[in-house]
């Protein structure tokens, strides 16, 4: 679970103004973070299903945040990818 102290870290780094919480840099990192925890999760708890559901939900709803910013601003997508090591799939 990401404690508060790691998320205010999160949004620090990627808000785009002083008082940015929500824009989609922000989500998507936070995701990411959040995502990463449920994954090592899941490697030592393989039997628990509702995590590997709400992994799978975050992991969607992260595409679909990156989908909105590649069409919106490709510059801090491209940026955005290459600092939280995200792999995007060939078109």
């Amino acid at each position: 679970m990401l404690t508060k102290a790691k998320k205010l870290k999160i949004i620090d780094k990627y808000k785009t103004h002083e008082s940015d919480t929500g824009s989609p840099q922000v989500q998507i990192a936070i995701l990411t973070a959040e995502i990463q925890y449920l994954t090592q999760h899941l490697r030592q708890h393989k039997k628990d299903f509702s995590s590997r559901r709400g992994l799978l939900k975050k992991v969607t709803e992260r595409r679909r945040l990156m989908k909105y910013l590649e069409r919106e601003n490709l510059k801090s997508f491209k940026q955005l990818v290459e600092d939280l090591k995200i792999r995007i799939p060939k078109k």
